[in-house]
């Protein structure tokens, strides 16, 4: 099992560095942000704002709709339009995070209780579905059928993606272009409508708008990566949810599927059983973790989140330089070298 080594630690003193020095830059909006949050989120339902409230306040990064506001900046955008998008942003991510939980069976989210284990899966889902709800009223009242169609093209994409994950759940047979489709649609895409909306609304020429989407879309592929693998290398405490989730629930991830192609003919009847089958034994875990090691996973999934990372910021070459795109690179690489 991975320790907080002192290494591990810095790693994790970087990568908040980098995304603070993203907030630092957009302070003030971000503030406005979270004020929209708030106000949206209302309801004469009082479960809703309760529920609702208990994910959006319980310290999650804000990074896609800080995204938003970045890129709209970077694009000298002088209105007001992108505030209530960023916001909007943020729902769409935490209804898929409602949706998640439910999905996995999580009790635990950002360090706390996930709102299912507090209210159950029913009243979960069903405040999800509102805040999607809500996402799209957001986007309808900003004018911009562009807008509208990225975001709701993003939303459309990530329920394709979960589904898909769902479907790939005990099958090794699945192929390493299925893992990346799957990362692409339920993380990526997001990232990329939120930093293409921040041209949209500044309206930007074409080719600006899709390199802030390109380097959405890649930013997002290297921190899925990243962030499939941390379920088999961090602690609880340091990522704020179970470690080992995605193991028990029988997901195929990336590090799975590259370790069980390796393996062994009994390595890969480990897998077999526990992946495929779901029948674990105690110990398991730290089993798949060290097969993981032995097999050099880790790096070649770190090495390709790199990859994936150097695209992205190659995409901001079209950009002057500036303290904006400085802080978008460097918070993109930090993302990769999150504890692992």
């Amino acid at each position: 099992m991975a320790i907080a080594t002192h290494q591990h630690r810095e790693q994790i003193h970087s990568t908040q560095n980098a995304l603070d020095k993203l907030q630092d830059l957009v302070r003030a909006d971000l503030r406005d942000v979270n004020l929209t949050i708030l106000d949206r989120m209302q309801s004469p339902v009082a479960l809703i704002p309760q529920l609702a409230g208990h994910l959006i306040s319980s310290g999650g990064k804000r990074l896609r709709p800080v995204l938003t506001l970045l890129c709209a900046q970077m694009c000298s955008y002088q209105g007001q339009k992108h505030i209530p998008l960023a916001a909007c942003v943020e729902f769409i991510h935490t209804a898929t995070l409602l949706h998640d939980d439910v999905v996995d069976d999580s009790s635990l989210r950002r360090g706390i209780e996930s709102a299912n284990a507090v209210w159950g899966n029913q009243a979960s889902v069903l405040v999800g579905d509102f805040l999607f709800s809500r996402s799209f009223q957001i986007m309808v009242e900003c004018g911009s059928l562009h807008v509208l169609e990225i975001l709701s093209n993003a939303s459309a994409v990530i329920a394709e993606g979960e589904v898909q994950q769902l479907a790939n759940t005990n099958d090794l047979g699945i192929t390493e272009s299925d893992c990346l489709a799957v990362i692409t649609a339920k993380t990526a895409q997001l990232f990329a409508a939120a930093c293409e909306v921040g041209a949209v609304v500044a309206e930007q020429p074409k080719e600006i708008s899709q390199a802030l989407a390109d380097f959405g879309l890649n930013f997002g592929i290297g921190f899925q990566l990243i962030d499939d693998l941390i379920d088999y290398a961090a602690t609880d405490k340091m990522i704020g949810k179970t470690v080992g989730d995605d193991f028990r629930e029988g997901k195929v991830t990336l590090p799975v599927l590259l370790t069980y192609k390796k393996g062994t003919k009994q390595d890969q009847e480990f897998w077999k059983r526990t992946i495929e089958r779901g029948i674990f034994q105690d110990g398991d875990l730290e089993s798949a973790i060290t097969l993981m090691r032995q097999h050099g996973t880790f790096e070649e999934i770190k090495d390709l989140a790199e990859k994936y990372i150097s695209i992205a910021c190659d995409e901001l070459a079209c950009f002057p330089e500036s303290a904006t795109r400085q802080a978008l690179a460097d918070a993109a690489r930090f993302c990769v070298s999150r504890v692992y």
